[in-house]
């Protein structure tokens, strides 16, 4: 079976770089970039199962790429969790109206609890 396809849209490299180095290790293909524009370019043309998604980036904000992506067909089904450092309700109010599929602060959480969530939202897929 394929291994699952992450797109990881972070533009701290130093927490990507943890990141992607354990999804790797938990059996994920996975995808880094580090701004929006980017993110867009490479989810049309990497086909992720999932993104990852930070929410405060250059170019365009996450909540921007989300909305984007929900709205193109290629993309509009993707599974989106937004992991972000912004933990105000708004903002996750913000994200849920946009239609991200989870949202998690990363001040909350730990690299462990997101591989959780992201085999969960995978499961529900299959």
């Amino acid at each position: 079976m394929a291994k699952p396809k992450i797109l990881f849209v972070e533009d701290d490299n130093s927490l990507a770089e943890i990141y992607t180095m354990r999804l790797k290790a938990e059996g994920f293909d996975v995808s880094h970039v580090e701004n929006g524009e980017d993110a867009l370019s490479e989810a049309i043309k990497y086909k992720p199962d999932l993104v990852l998604l930070d929410a405060m980036m250059p170019k365009i904000s996450g909540f921007d790429v989300l909305d984007i992506l929900r709205n193109t067909p290629e993309t509009a089904n993707v599974i989106i969790i937004m992991l972000t450092a912004l933990s105000q309700p708004k903002d996750k109010e913000r994200a849920e109206s946009l239609g991200v599929d989870d949202y998690l602060v990363k001040s909350q959480v730990v690299i462990a609890d997101v591989i959780a969530k992201i085999r969960q939202h995978l499961e529900h897929t299959k």
